[in-house]
């Protein structure tokens, strides 16, 4: 390989070149797709409007080679594209997550998501379709993921379950983030791998007690107080808060109290989350949380059901939900596993691109977040990296702040600049078999 004067390939200048030409040929789709699922945000598998201009892009460019899926994986709302050249080879894959906040719109940035994914892969398949002209590469196969519902109702565990990463060798996607002072002084515009803790295996769980009503006044000696069993099981739980690790959380509602003051409560509803860094940590907390409900039950004499769930209010917009396991539609948010191999790749491609990111990948406080990335993350080599958006006063993902800076031309150019890395470090993975066992092996690893 020849080096140019800075030290780099020339072959790497030439794939950089290509991914920025792709972006210039489509940015005015691009600008439309974000700025329509911006201006029209909808709630987890509610997503109607957003999967219908991602998919009328590449339903467009059809006699190039791209095949469009909607409504796959058993979801209304998700789609896949396809492109491929050659049989068998690399399969590399992008999400697109496209849901909103209720009552904040895209205060996460989901729809710079969305474009990032497609911009970077229509970026990889046009590039990667020059190497393999040039016999630089073998067969290979890109794939885009519409993934509704990450916020509220865990799509990706859903077409997990139904497949769709069954033969994808690694997943890539980026997520953004409001301004970071520390890290803009050090000149740096994201991070590849969010540190190690920073998003929590999370498991929601729904406990109903269920007692005997009375009236409250005249008789209350007749009753089983079920709203007693949910205090008792709040404190309880505010007791074990002193006790738990400073990486977990739990914490929750009762969403049902009772319906009356003068009668004795007979039913009550309490919502929980649990979180850890990991699924160890997690089941054991979970077990202690548990006990927490059962020694309130028992002290009150109310009955407990203790049910787990992803966000079962969302069920009647999945497709048929009676196909769906009990089993699975428990499935918990697992931690993220950064693939650090993918990671320094896109450190590489990002300081090429003059978009230098921080490597990270350090253990740190947890921020709190959970995503569904991490359940694909458990099932295939990941990279969810983190680029940073002008924000002002502090602004920062699920606040209303947060929303209108989602919507501006400079975090749609921030989002770019991420889905050059993704692409460059997509056409990388696609064209190096060996840099392919790299990643696996360090997936195997850490599982």
């Amino acid at each position: 390989m020849q080096k140019a004067d800075n030290g780099i390939h020339k072959e790497y200048l030439q794939l950089i070149d290509s991914v920025q030409e792709s972006f210039l040929r489509h940015d005015d789709k691009l600008k439309r797709i974000n700025q329509e699922i911006w201006s029209n945000p909808e709630l987890g598998f509610e997503e109607h409007k957003a999967q219908i201009p991602s998919c009328a892009f590449f339903e467009a460019l059809g006699s190039e080679g791209y095949t469009v899926r909607r409504k796959c994986f058993g979801l209304d709302t998700s789609f896949e594209v396809e492109y491929s050249k050659g049989t068998g080879g690399v399969v590399v894959a992008f999400n697109a997550e496209y849901d909103a906040l209720p009552g904040i719109g895209h205060a996460c940035g989901h729809n710079l998501i969305a474009t990032s994914s497609i911009a970077a892969f229509i970026a990889a398949v046009e590039s990667m379709n020059k190497l393999y002209s040039a016999g630089l590469s073998d067969a290979f196969t890109l794939r885009l993921l519409g993934t509704p519902a990450e916020e509220n109702g865990g799509g990706k565990t859903h077409m997990i379950a139904a497949g769709a990463y069954e033969d994808v060798d690694t997943c890539l996607m980026v997520h953004p983030a409001g301004s970071m002072g520390p890290l803009e002084a050090m000149g740096l515009h994201g991070i590849a791998a969010p540190p190690v803790g920073a998003f929590l295996a999370n498991q929601k769980i729904e406990v109903t007690f269920t007692g005997k009503p009375a009236h409250a006044s005249a008789f209350p000696w007749e009753g089983v107080n079920a709203l007693d069993a949910a205090v008792a099981a709040y404190v309880n739980i505010s007791i074990l808060q002193q006790q738990i690790h400073p990486t977990q959380r739990i914490h929750g509602i009762i969403s049902h109290g009772g319906d009356r003051p003068n009668i004795i409560p007979a039913r009550t509803v309490m919502n929980f989350d649990i979180r850890s860094t990991d699924k160890q940590g997690l089941e054991a907390l979970e077990e202690k949380v548990q006990g927490c409900f059962k020694a309130a039950a028992q002290a009150t004499g109310c009955d407990m059901e203790y049910t787990k769930y992803v966000y079962a209010l969302f069920a009647p917009y999945v497709e048929d939900p009676r196909s769906w396991s009990i089993e699975y539609r428990k499935e918990r948010y697992l931690d993220l596993k950064s693939n650090m191999v993918m990671c320094k790749k896109y450190v590489e491609a990002a300081k090429a691109l003059g978009n230098a990111v921080w490597l990270g990948g350090e253990s740190a406080s947890p921020s709190g977040a959970s995503t569904d990335q991490g359940n694909v993350s458990c099932v295939t080599p990941s990279f969810h990296g983190m680029f940073i958006i002008p924000t002002e006063n502090g602004a920062q993902p699920h606040t209303p702040e947060f929303t209108k800076y989602t919507g501006t031309m400079e975090a749609y150019q921030s989002c770019l600049n991420a889905a050059a890395g993704m692409a460059i470090v997509a056409c990388q993975l696609l064209a190096n078999t060996a840099l392919i066992a790299q990643v696996k092996e360090f997936s195997d690893m850490r599982q």
